[in-house]
């Protein structure tokens, strides 16, 4: 039990220094941050310690197997039902959800953006997030989103919780502190955080600079959860140590606040006297995390060929069919290129999924020019698409000897559902008209010679 984790009062987050984590995925945690908050022995005592109220926080059906079983007991300063008062209609145009059809008259096609324009007004996270693509839908709980963030803004007295689904949240420019009710999580770019179904929490800037920047997926299905290694067996790829929850941490806030909810594809807002970030013990599973893109450790061909790009899997969220996944968290990070008598880059292929790539950080292997951190590419199912022609001469033609793919990160969103583009997307200023001619250079090589030219 840690009995050290953070409290903040009058809404000034702690400091970086003083964060702490707790190690392990999917694991049972217990935290508190007054000595004594946490009972032992019970959940729900006659009353308990610090007049705190005891609440469960249910991220499955009661019933759900013991292996899929999520749910997490809460003692806060005040029950969750003080939290929202009545409701009124609010509005959040960019921020779409699936089913989200025929918004737009753009053809079908490979797409490719730079990144996104910077904001001429002041932005907070919520009010800077822009939906590129949907499937799926979230009413039935299958599917996911993509959605790009811009902001320059804290969110001081602004919470929200998304009833849809997950977010997992990925920064392409500049940190950012996520206070949830379960603590505090600081991201820098090259880390990911994920807050789980329903949970409040609000984002504060870090550093300063003129705009914060990133990606998001919004699994509408089933929990992100660690993809089975098979063959590779017991170690390698995102290892279970290096995901970090954080101990708990509460604001103690009597100011007027404002908590927004994103509930089956509709934003509401409901106006409170006090912040509800007010957790101040909490024991279970279903709970937030952050994780360390630097930590995977890759896979990959040791004598010949290019191996599929599931072995870059970080996360899955699994359906009903197994092997095949309503989203795959992706990654492309740094590693030794060694495969002889090979094709190095990725293959060109058509595929039933759909990918949503983005770049966080330098060169991305396949695609050498164009696509540039911030950016983001879609290539949806059945669509050809693969190295453009540059990076396929480069590698046709390079010295077959041990390299080390240096200096980058890029990241897919893939699921089984195909990606509909939003209209903010189609009709973005940043969509690269000319994508399609990176293939121009791809001229028939064939002579009718046996033998490899």
């Amino acid at each position: 039990m840690d009995q050290t984790s953070i409290q903040t009062v009058d809404g000034e987050a702690a400091a970086a220094d003083r964060l702490k984590y707790m190690p392990g995925f999917g694991n049972d945690f217990e935290t508190e941050s007054l000595p004594g908050a946490l009972p032992q022995g019970q959940n729900s005592p006659q009353k308990c310690n610090y007049g705190l109220y005891a609440e469960q926080l249910s991220g499955s059906p009661f019933t759900a197997p013991r292996g899929t079983n999520e749910r997490s007991w809460l003692y806060r300063i005040r029950p969750s039902v003080r939290h929202t008062r009545r409701f009124s209609n609010a509005s959040y145009p960019l921020w779409k959800t699936a089913p989200c059809l025929d918004e737009h008259s753009l053809p079908l096609g490979q797409l490719r953006w730079d990144p996104i324009p910077e904001p001429k007004e002041r932005l907070n996270f919520l009010e800077g997030v822009r939906t590129i693509t949907t499937a799926g839908d979230a009413v039935t709980q299958v599917g996911m989103s993509a959605h790009a963030y811009v902001f320059n803004e804290d969110m001081v007295d602004d919470y929200f919780f998304d009833a849809d689904g997950e977010l997992l949240i990925v920064p392409q420019l500049g940190a950012i502190r996520v206070f949830t009710e379960m603590g505090i999580m600081d991201v820098e770019p090259l880390e990911i955080c994920l807050i789980p179904r329903g949970m409040m929490f609000k984002i504060l800037r870090i550093g300063e600079q003129p705009v914060w920047r990133g990606y998001i997926c919004e699994n509408y299905g089933a929990k992100f959860t660690l993809p089975d290694r098979g063959p590779i067996g017991a170690n390698c790829l995102a290892n279970p140590r290096d995901f970090k929850t954080p101990v708990a941490a509460f604001e103690d806030k009597e100011t007027p606040c404002r908590v927004h909810v994103k509930w089956c594809g509709k934003f509401y807002v409901t106006e409170i006297g006090h912040s509800p970030l007010d957790v101040v013990a909490w024991h279970g599973n279903y709970a937030p995390f952050k994780y360390d893109l630097r930590t995977f450790s890759p896979v990959g061909a040791i004598r010949f060929d290019h191996p599929d790009p599931s072995i870059f899997s970080v996360l899955t969220a699994p359906t009903e069919d197994a092997g095949t996944a309503n989203v795959d968290f992706v990654i492309f990070p740094p590693r030794w290129l060694v495969a002889e008598h090979s094709f190095r880059p990725p293959w060109y292929h058509r595929n039933i999924m759909s990918e949503f790539m983005g770049l966080i950080h330098g060169q991305y292997d396949a695609k050498e020019e164009g696509f540039v951190p911030g950016g983001m590419s879609l290539h949806n199912m059945m669509l050809p698409h693969g190295p453009d022609a540059l990076a396929f001469e480069k590698a046709a033609n390079a010295e077959l000897k041990p390299v080390k793919l240096d200096h980058t990160m890029a990241f897919m969103f893939e699921t089984r559902y195909p990606q509909q583009l939003t209209k903010y997307a189609a009709e973005l200023e940043t969509l690269q008209e000319d994508y399609l001619e990176c293939w121009d250079g791809l001229e028939r090589k064939f002579d009718g010679t046996p033998g490899i030219k």
